[in-house]
This record gives structure tokens, sequence and C-alpha cells, in this order.
């Protein structure tokens, strides 16, 4: 995501995760969560059918962005962690990845 006049990549501080945070979940019950120095967010599928192809159209924004996510990958769900290892946090290419996949599954 970076490129010429792009900001250079960072970590967030806590404030701007709490703030960016709030805005990805809106009202959303299940939303995305703060666990351990990354973003997480479990999608449920009705079968492993859907849930392939959600982990692959995954694959397709998390190639396109050069940024990868860690994946936990079950039957009926897939769990996704974004964090930034470059900048050891979270950066707003995570807040911008978990945007993309949450419009997977809308």
């Amino acid at each position: 995501m970076s490129g010429a006049g792009s900001a250079p990549l960072r970590a967030l501080s806590a404030t701007e995760i709490v703030t960016r945070l709030s805005e990805l979940n809106g009202a959303a019950p299940q939303g995305w969560r703060l666990i351990d120095d990354a973003l997480e967010k479990t999608f449920r599928f009705p079968d492993f059918h859907r849930t392939m192809a959600f982990v692959n159209a995954l694959a397709f924004i998390a190639h396109q962005q050069d940024h990868h996510p860690d994946l936990h990958v079950s039957f009926g769900h897939c769990t996704v962690r974004w964090n930034t290892h470059d900048v050891n946090g979270i950066s707003a290419r995570d807040f911008a990845c978990a945007t993309q996949v949450d419009a997977l599954n809308a």
C-alpha cells in the first residue's frame, strides 16, 4: 500500500487503535477485537465450501495489498488476525485490510 506520496508505515497509538476499531465495527456485535496486539475476527459460514471461498477471496486481497494475515480455517469458520510485523504493532494497513475483508462478508 505504500507508494509515492504516501505516509510511512508506523504503529498506531492505543488511542488511534481504539478510535479506528470503533469506526470499523460500528454497531456490529461480533466485530473486530484487539487480541494480543492484533486485530482479530471470526467469520462463520454454513459449510466448508463457503468458508474456502471466503479464504480464497481474502487471499486475493492479501496478495493485492502485499499484507498477509494469520488465518485459522475450520469447517464452518475462519479466524483472521491482522498486525504489521514491520512496526511491531497495528498499522493503518491492518485496518484497511480488515475493512476490505468485512466487505467480502457483507
